[in-house]
């Protein structure tokens, strides 16, 4: 009788790991632990990565362990673009690798764009590591000229902005 429970055990364990691993892959997370998350579903919602040398800041959706690597994950609501990755998400994916390599030590070889309908994998590139770098500086220029205001008029936007409650300038 003890045979038959160790089995039956061993049995559902299986069936339920390989269900997690089905749902992890489903989400678009690459095989591995996930090891910050800023999804509620989750779990409790992580601290920012933040980066003294680059004075920057930010919340990929997940971070997942691969060995020794660790791979930035963001989710988007929507379908993929017809011509690829939006540049503005492929130089959020820079800053997520930028930031990782800042708090582990390691740099990420890529990071995944997950969209409703397919994952995207970006590499982190010496050149697009350059790209992201030459744009946070002009970002600091312009805020050092002109002072920082946002960028949008789409309502929508602001009132799912993370930022929302310290703006004076949401639409909404």
């Amino acid at each position: 009788m003890i045979g038959f429970l160790a089995i039956l055990f061993i049995i559902i364990g299986l069936i339920a790991l390989t269900w997690g691993r089905a749902a992890q892959t489903a989400s678009g997370l690459p095989g591995g632990a996930v090891i910050y998350s800023d999804a509620r579903a989750w779990g409790p919602v992580e601290k920012p990565l933040f980066s003294s040398a680059y004075r920057l800041v930010g919340k990929p959706d997940y971070l997942v362990k691969e060995g020794r690597a660790v791979v930035p994950v963001e989710v988007k609501a929507s379908d993929a673009p017809s011509g690829g990755p939006r540049d503005g998400h492929v130089l959020q994916l820079a800053a997520y690798c930028l930031l990782v390599e800042e708090t582990t030590g390691r740099r990420p070889a890529y990071a995944i764009i997950k969209y409703a309908d397919k994952a995207c994998s970006i590499e982190n590139s010496d050149a697009l590591r350059s790209t992201l770098l030459d744009l946070l500086d002009e970002m600091r220029q312009a805020v050092s000229v002109d002072g920082a205001r946002r960028s949008h008029s789409d309502a929508r936007r602001c009132v799912n902005c993370g930022y929302r409650y310290a703006c004076d300038e949401r639409l909404a």
